[in-house]
């Protein structure tokens, strides 16, 4: 049942966070993880409802939700939490397709981010990525609740503006062009946005999102619904030319392996555990950098960490056009703020303006 309490408390500055879901069990072992590591657990619920009344007492910085709960389950809960006292929401998730399919529904409705809970037995592999857990809830804690309500409230373009697009050529692009993108925390919203938004032309387009590999293939389906380009899931010896994207496919890296006549040809690599997160943008860019003869373009948004700063700066030092997403416009300004700092971003743009700069700026 629901309990609001001060007794775990945490580090001066640590997130206060509500722990919702309908097990006891998982409720006490995600509590413990959490103020194991100095965070503090000032409330739990085991269902929508007492998760509403709960929030609303204490105001915690962030929420940990569990989608399936009886009576109101995580979804609407998630929806009226919005609603009603808006805070950063953490989705606790199977990792499976049905999960991945359920996340990008709470994303939608205004959860921040995601914990793909492991396989197996759930707590051996809930303790056993208790760092990660920790981390995403600081995450979402920081999270600029403003920032993620105006990329679902106002979408920058819907799949049918796209599809108006996919005849036009854009006088931008001097010859095939190759974009990368690198995105996490807040990042598939921001993601869909751009390239719902960025206009057909010769060029190609790689992204990568920190994302689990049950989620990736979701991902791509839903980028490709929402664009004017041909996205899939990226796979090994996958080539893509104009008009075309690939989504790194979680669990490897996902390296540029050739590049001839605006073709471009990936390689997947599984077997790389020097990067703290799998997809790594830093693999992809620096391949690129190495690969791509073309002109090329190298983009930051959203997200915590700093994946993609080396990357940016290596395809700055090869001569591509490099652009950052505004703190402004970031539901986390890490990422963008860590590859600012390399002195290797030629220009930060908001949000809504990352797609026309993609295919508008200076080769």
């Amino acid at each position: 049942m629901s309990r609001t309490t001060d007794r775990r408390g945490g580090r001066d500055g640590s997130p206060r966070v509500v722990v919702v879901d309908d097990s006891p069990f998982m409720r006490g072992l995600i509590s413990d993880l959490l103020s194991d590591a100095g965070v503090a657990v000032v409330g739990e619920a085991g269902d929508g409802n007492e998760a509403l009344s709960v929030v609303a007492e204490t105001r915690p910085d962030v929420v940990t939700m569990d989608v399936e709960m009886p009576g109101m389950g995580g979804l609407e809960a998630v929806e009226r939490l919005m609603e009603e006292t808006p805070t950063p929401v953490l989705m606790l998730s199977a990792h499976t397709d049905e999960g991945a399919a359920v996340t990008f529904e709470a994303l939608d409705r205004g959860a921040v981010d995601f914990f793909a809970k492991p396989g197996g037995e759930v707590s051996t592999g809930v303790s056993r990525e208790s760092e990660r857990l920790v981390e995403a809830v600081r995450s979402v804690a920081d999270a600029d609740l403003d920032a993620a309500t105006r990329e679902r409230d106002d979408p920058a373009s819907s799949a049918a503006d796209a599809g108006e697009l996919s005849d036009v050529e854009t006088t931008g692009v001097d010859g095939p062009l190759t974009a990368v993108i690198a995105a996490s925390t807040g990042g598939p919203n921001a993601v869909e946005r751009v390239l719902s938004a960025l206009p057909m032309a010769d060029c190609r387009v790689v992204i990568v999102q920190h994302m689990p590999e049950a989620f990736t293939s979701r991902f791509a389906d839903r980028l490709d619904a929402a664009s004017a380009y041909d996205v899939r899931e990226a796979s090994d010896g996958a080539r893509i030319g104009a008009g075309e994207a690939l989504v790194a496919r979680g669990g490897s890296h996902t390296l540029v392996d050739g590049y001839r006549a605006g073709r471009l040809r990936v390689k997947l690599d599984a077997d790389d555990d020097s990067h703290t997160v799998s997809p790594a943008a830093d693999v992809t860019m620096r391949s690129a950098a190495e690969t791509v003869d073309d002109p090329l373009v190298g983009v930051v948004l959203t997200g915590m960490g700093s994946d993609a700063a080396e990357g940016i700066r290596a395809m700055a030092d090869a001569g591509a056009r490099t652009l950052a997403q505004s703190e402004d416009t970031c539901v986390i300004y890490g990422m963008p703020k860590r590859a600012v700092d390399t002195g290797g971003v030629d220009e930060v743009y908001d949000l809504d303006d990352v797609a026309g700069a993609i295919v508008g700026g200076e080769a």
